[in-house]
């Protein structure tokens, strides 16, 4: 299939977005609301009449312009027709755009890149069927949890954007160096934007004083709840005020034809606890790749 390069501001925003809600692995990061708010700079790869997509986002350093995986994104990759591409192809239009840098494909770009060049990723999603089906694959340590003395003094509800981003900012920028200020300022713009759509909504449990134990902001489109930005305090992790946060999430949508998307994790303590609420593990793949010329690729491994 025939395919163009397109600068982000000459897409056809109603096309390129109606290929992502139409597609299995058309996640809410490709959108391109998000994209032009969270990417420095980006562009899209078009095949046909939009039948399938590929966003990449790129800077310039030292007169270099290199791909970057962007802050508040977890996976890009091919969007669309099945088969539009084999792993030649992609790795020879990435090519052509840059010689370096940081690409995540999601979870059903496998086939097209080999599989000796790619990094697997935890992610781990449940899909939110019957709460009561649901709620009997828990983990005997979470039911445990669950029926603490502690967690009926504690009240779940609607939280804020900026206090649920100021806690997790607070409690984990200096974990994520590489995220700037400005990340957050633009992820900060993204919420607010994507809440006046009713795409975007935050989850807190708070104590008999109203003092916030955990928060979350979710992110939710026709296809999946994203767990964005989850926050739990001191006080709250001795409650396991998390615990109660996910659960009642989970009663709350259950039924409604969507996946809860944990986002995560490759650190085994996060990962474990998402495994005590039932979720699978879908992979999607990271991609680094240096083919600038010798003495640079040297410097930039």
């Amino acid at each position: 299939m025939e395919f163009r390069q397109i600068p982000s501001q000459e897409i056809d925003k109603n096309k390129w977005d109606a290929c992502v809600r139409t597609h299995a692995n058309g996640l809410i990061y490709a959108t391109t609301s998000y994209l032009n708010t969270m990417a420095e700079n980006w562009m899209g790869i078009v095949f046909g009449d939009y039948e399938a997509i590929m966003p990449i986002a790129w800077k310039i350093k030292y007169g270099i312009q290199y791909c970057y995986s962007i802050p508040f994104i977890q996976q890009l990759g091919l969007i669309g027709k099945e088969g539009t591409l084999n792993h030649s192809d992609i790795k020879d239009i990435i090519l052509s755009i840059t010689k370096y840098g940081d690409y995540n494909f999601n979870f059903l770009n496998s086939h097209i890149i080999h599989n000796d060049e790619l990094k697997l990723c935890n992610n781990y999603i449940l899909p939110l069927d019957d709460y009561h089906i649901i709620h009997q694959n828990y983990s005997s340590d979470l039911l445990s949890n669950l029926k603490k003395r502690e967690l009926k003094k504690i009240l779940y509800g609607d939280g804020d954007i900026n206090k649920a981003l100021d806690i997790f900012y607070s409690l984990y920028h200096n974990r994520t160096p590489h995220v700037t200020k400005n990340d957050y300022e633009n992820f900060r713009r993204l919420c607010h934007s994507l809440r006046s759509t009713g795409n975007a909504f935050v989850k807190q449990v708070v104590n008999s004083k109203s003092e916030i134990l955990a928060i979350a902001i979710f992110f939710h489109d026709e296809k999946r709840i994203y767990n964005m930005a989850n926050s739990t305090t001191d006080a709250g992790r001795k409650t396991g005020a998390n615990h109660l946060l996910f659960d009642e999430l989970i009663h709350e949508y259950a039924g409604k034809n969507l996946i809860l998307d944990f986002e995560g994790s490759d650190i085994a303590g996060i990962k474990s606890f998402y495994e005590k609420f039932g979720a699978i593990n879908q992979p999607y793949f990271k991609w680094h790749f240096n083919k600038l010329p010798w003495p640079l690729r040297m410097f930039k491994r």
